[in-house]
């Protein structure tokens, strides 16, 4: 079988990812949430957070049990590792000097990530300012690429492409005010020749179609749907309709 990177680069499809932070969820909502998944089907399922209290194998296995798509990690550290998921965002903190999330939690990882045979994929992860401070922020200590400041973005999204980044993904952070800039997207866009991820501040299909004509390849919803779990259809919608 073909890895989920095949897919991902293929960049004629736009594609939605749905992130799940297993502390939103409970028994209840989550089964409801399979519910909306299966009648339109994002892409990827993405489960992680800043920081977990909930185990993070329960909530992979349900969702492939209930939704037979495929399920990445999108890990806030080091202990959100799992043998169940079908692979990993191996996020790189490209925007921060944290050497940490740069590089360190990586290598204790690594044996862990091999052992378990999960697909890897390693991200240029870019934490981009949205107006006021984010967990990811907070827990990683580092600062943001400031909004006004597309050519840091740029800067940033190139060299993680040359140091041989597969996917380059601009944060705004979890329930985020903001969004990244079209402006920023765009400009990165532009520059690079990688999968490109947005993620962070999108709680529209406006908002998401403007993100996408900017030049996103794949958007990441997570916060919006966790009370409004039915506006997964209109997202993949809009997909579908970008798509022809």
């Amino acid at each position: 079988m073909n890895s989920y990177y095949e897919r991902l680069k293929d960049r004629s499809k736009k594609r939605f990812a749905l992130l799940v932070d297993p502390d939103s969820y409970d028994d209840d909502s989550l089964e409801e949430l399979i519910g909306f998944i299966k009648q339109d089907p994002p892409d990827l399922l993405l489960v992680g957070g800043s920081i977990l209290f909930n185990p993070i194998d329960l909530t992979i296995t349900t969702l492939k049990l209930g939704t037979h798509l495929p399920v990445f990690l999108f890990p806030g550290n080091v202990m959100q590792l799992s043998d169940q998921a079908d692979g990993i965002l191996f996020l790189s903190l490209i925007s921060g000097r944290n050497s940490e999330f740069l590089i360190g939690n990586h290598v204790l990882a690594a044996p862990h990530l091999d052992c378990s045979g999960i697909e890897v994929i390693p991200t240029g992860y870019i934490l981009i300012e949205n107006g006021r401070s984010t967990s990811v922020e907070y827990m990683s200590n580092t600062r943001p690429i400031p909004a006004r400041k597309p050519e840091l973005a740029v800067a940033t999204a190139m060299a993680g492409e040359m140091l041989g980044m597969k996917t380059i993904y601009l944060e705004a952070g979890s329930g985020a005010d903001q969004s990244v800039g079209l402006e920023m997207i765009s400009a990165v866009r532009k520059k690079i020749s990688l999968p490109l991820i947005v993620g962070g501040g999108i709680n529209t299909t406006e908002k998401a179609e403007e993100i996408y004509r900017a030049g996103a390849d794949m958007i990441v919803v997570g916060t919006v749907l966790e009370n409004e779990p039915h506006l997964i259809g209109e997202f993949c919608r809009l997909r579908n309709k970008i798509n022809g």
